[in-house]
């Protein structure tokens, strides 16, 4: 809308009110009764339910409660939807016909949107990355255009918040993976060009890193024309003069907790990014394979329009194996040349393409051997390393032999349907439950105990694992078992302890389900360590499954820790189903039981993680790391009871390495195992031994921060470099402190508060909710004059005909934008004049 004093001349007061309801609609915000639109310059309706302050109160938890499903992946998506939008406008020259303009179809997509119900919340994350991408932030849709022609197109009025995501085009990629016993390391390089700005202009780009199988960010360089950036962690700062060392900024952290973006500021039209990543990821073993899969799918848009652009895709993979036997590649997505010896292969695929790479990088090899194989390997520390001890690591891999004889199981499935697990955790963790008890043989037995603030059980014993027991069990749970009150574990845990374990004839395996945090999770594990305090055959195994972000993952760590059990998590709720299918898999499926290392006691002193070693399964590989100092012998024996309680002896062949793969492998467990125990003993000397561990070997952790550091390309003068000499950092660096993207130690005042998984705390862009909080005290006051109907039919009594004029304009402004909706039962002191 134009200024309306352009074009009538009406009284000064007129003038002054009627321009700030205008700057008002100007910044696209519009309020209806029950739900506010954010209309963005592509007339793309963001839906937020946001209460004003007239809003009934039997709503509003309600309300935040919608605010907060708008999360972070969502947010991505809808921007990368808009910014795909926004490109149509611009134009490649005459070889390329020129697009439709995007701003013609605002009307339409207006229309379509939706925001009567919650339906509209949940969006589709189908432009979540894939592949790591960049991305062009577009605040000011005016500074679309091609760098090299510019097109003059129309000038667009208002600005995109949140920013629109353009993806860049990628010119150049390359991957490294160097996979070690069951972790993968990935490098991934790439150049993008910001082929969607002028050149005379500047825009933020995000980048966007999906990472694999419980993906470990390590470190990022970013090179733009005049700046370079690196990524580092510190400890964090103390005191005042520590703190002035960082910029303090609200970005970089992860989406589903598989995907790491960051910002990078200002980077010019028409220039090239050139960005490295480094991450860690796990090998996933399924039937006698390990198997690598890291996210390699391009879309179609980040192809260059140019095509005399040479497009080179590499891939280069390095697997050792830690055993001294053959390889077998059993499966590649991507043609590779391979060059093999004993436990080691090296694979290579390189190629010009038209296209670039549509599927993941897929990768499955097998250590051929038939019977349980093992290793157990020696290091010595870096010069650097403030544990001087030697290293250790000892595994154990499952091996083909499908011949083994069962175990007997008591299973007792521990589930948490406190109000937060309603809907999507509570039904997928059912179904999984379900699955797993058609799996059980006919000797087994099982129970379901299910919690809140109370305790249900389906029986008060272990039940015979029989077909009509099972679907008694099945049809109980369904029926009964629905998610509200509040979370109480110690008495259910309890009470599985002393149901199993009465016979040393069976493995009794409690599974804790659960997506919160509880007030006394030290004292229940204190409590494990006594009722576990010999670590028998007839000792429960413990496995604990995490939903969301609300849990203290360290505690259940830690359960699993001393219950000589497994532990995972869904951070996501929609990947609650497999992965907890996946870990009760294994949980029924044990191969070897206490399994011991034997000359652990003649060494002079160890220090094993974890302390206790959990067993053996059929669809996991063991590996446990230490430090030591003494001397081992050539061989020493590994030893565990098979389902038949015979004892099993394995000849475990010690070997030096020399490389830096075991001490990288062995980071990331041994600093969540350390981090778990410092939590429980609330030990600070330890906390500060695991920021030495972090810094040392570049694994992010709880008592380390990660920050960038951004280094000006600046020609410096003679003078300045004098100048120079006498400081000690240089005027062209600058250090921002990012968030910490590790998983925490759970939110206790969520899981009060009931809080549903899966809902993310962290916003792509935290301006919107400013804007959004500036309009709605502008609109608070405005409503607290009446609603829009009576001061409309105030204004009508007004007789200057240049003010009816002016409120007849804004009036048509309004209807245009719907404002006018947003009356009825916010004013109900004045609800007789409506009428």
């Amino acid at each position: 809308m134009r200024n309306i004093k352009n074009n009538t001349l009406v009284d000064d007061w007129v003038y002054e009110y009627m321009n700030t309801l205008i700057v008002i609609i100007n910044k696209h915000i519009l309020y209806q009764h029950k739900f506010k639109k954010y209309i963005n310059p592509l007339g793309v309706a963001t839906s937020l339910c946001i209460l004003t302050s007239q809003g009934a109160n039997t709503q509003k938890k309600k309300k935040n409660l919608l605010i907060k499903k708008m999360t972070t992946a969502n947010e991505f998506s809808k921007s990368v939807d808009m910014g795909l939008r926004l490109s149509q406008r611009i134009y490649y020259g005459k070889d390329h016909a020129p697009k439709p303009n995007i701003m013609t179809k605002c009307r339409t997509l207006q229309s379509q949107s939706s925001t009567s119900s919650t339906s509209s919340f949940r969006l589709s994350d189908k432009h979540h990355p894939t592949a790591p991408m960049v991305y062009a932030m577009i605040s000011d849709p005016d500074v679309v255009d091609n760098p090299d022609i510019r097109s003059y197109q129309p000038h667009v009025y208002g600005r995109c918040n949140p920013p629109a995501l353009i993806p860049l085009y990628m010119h150049r990629i390359s991957m490294n993976v160097d996979c070690f016993l069951d972790t993968a390391f990935v490098e991934v390089g790439g150049a993008w060009r910001v082929h969607c700005v002028t050149a005379s202009a500047c825009c933020d780009c995000r980048i966007a890193i999906p990472m694999g199988e419980k993906g470990s960010l390590l470190d990022i360089n970013v090179e733009t024309t005049k700046r370079s950036y690196f990524t580092k962690l510190i400890t964090p700062p103390n005191d005042e003069k520590d703190s002035d060392r960082v910029t303090k900024a609200k970005d970089g952290f992860m989406m589903k907790r598989n995907t790491y973006t960051l910002k990078i500021p200002q980077v010019e039209g028409g220039s090239i990014i050139h960005v490295k990543v480094r991450w860690s990821q796990k090998l996933l073993y399924e039937g006698d394979e390990f198997c690598l899969s890291v996210p390699f799918t391009f879309p179609s848009y980040v192809l260059p329009v140019d095509k005399t652009i040479t497009k080179i895709e590499k891939v280069s993979l390095n697997v050792n194996s830690g055993t001294e036997t053959m390889i077998t590649c059993r499966f590649a997505s991507h043609p590779l040349k391979v060059q093999q010896q004993a436990g080691e292969a090296s694979f290579l695929y390189e190629a010009e393409v038209l296209k670039w790479s549509t599927q993941d990088f897929y990768f499955a090899y097998s250590v051929c051997s038939n019977e349980i194989i093992g290793g157990l390997l020696l290091q010595r520390p870096s010069l650097y390393d403030s544990d001087q001890r030697d290293m250790f690591c000892f595994y154990l891999f499952p091996g083909t032999n499908k011949d083994n004889k069962v175990y007997k199981k008591e299973m007792i499935f521990l589930l948490d349907i406190s109000g937060s697990m309603r809907d999507a955790p509570l039904e997928q963790s059912k179904y999984a439950i379900t699955a797993s008890l058609s799996k059980l043989n006919h000797g087994d037995l099982f129970n379901i105990i299910a919690f809140n603030g109370d305790i249900q059980s389906f029986s008060s014993s272990l039940e015979l694992a029989t077909e009509e027991t099972i679907t008694n069990a099945t049809e109980w749970m369904w029926d009964n078992l629905v998610a509200k009150g509040g979370t109480n574990l110690m008495s259910p845990l309890k009470q599985a302890i002393d149901m199993v374990g009465k016979t040393s004839e069976s493995v009794p395996l409690i599974f804790l389900i659960t997506d919160g945090t509880v007030e006394d999770e030290r004292d229940i594990c204190n409590m494990i360590k006594c009722s576990l305090v010999d670590g028998g055959m007839n000792s429960p195994r413990i496995c604990t499954f995490g939903i969301g972000s609300y849990c203290n993952y360290y505690f259940l760590q830690m359960l699993a820790y001393l219950g000589r059990g497994y532990y995972d998590a869904a951070h996501d709720v929609d990947s609650v189903g497999d992965r907890m299918q996946r870990l009760l898999d294994n949980a029924l499926s044990p191969l070897l039981a206490n399994v011991t290392l034997d000359t652990l006691e003649n060494l002079e002193s160890y220090e094993l993680y974890p302390s206790r070693i959990p067993d053996l399964l059929t669809g996991s590989p063991l590996i446990v790391s230490g430090r030591y100092q003494g001397k081992f012998p050539v061989f020493v024996k590994a030893r565990g009871l098979r389902a038949d309680l015979s004892t099993y002896v394995i000849d475990v062949k010690v070997r030096k390495i020399t490389d830096t793969h075991l001490e990288r492998v062995c980071a990331r467990m041994e600093v969540d195992i350390l981090t778990a125990h410092a939590w429980l003993d609330q030990n600070t000397h330890m906390e500060k031994k695991i920021a030495k561990m972090s810094l040392q070997r570049g694994v992010p952790s709880e008592y380390t921060c990660m920050i960038l550091v951004q280094n000006s390309k600046v020609k410096r003068t003679l003078k300045s470099l004098l100048l120079d000499e006498k400081r000690s950092k240089p005027m062209n660096q600058k250090t921002i402190c990012l968030r910490n993207i590790c998983v925490g130690f759970g939110n206790l005042k969520a899981t009060t508060e009931n809080l549903p998984p899966g809902i993310e705390d962290v916003k792509l862009n935290e301006a919107v909710k400013m804007v959004m909080k500036a309009a709605t005290s502008c609109y608070g006051f405005m409503a607290s004059w009446g609603c829009w109907r009576c001061l409309l039919q105030t204004w009508s009594q007004v007789k200057n005909d240049q003010c009816a004029l002016a409120i007849a304009q804004l009036c048509t402004a309004l209807a245009c934008l719907e404002f006018l909706d947003c009356c009825c039962d916010l004013c109900d002191s004045c609800i007789d004049l409506c009428q």
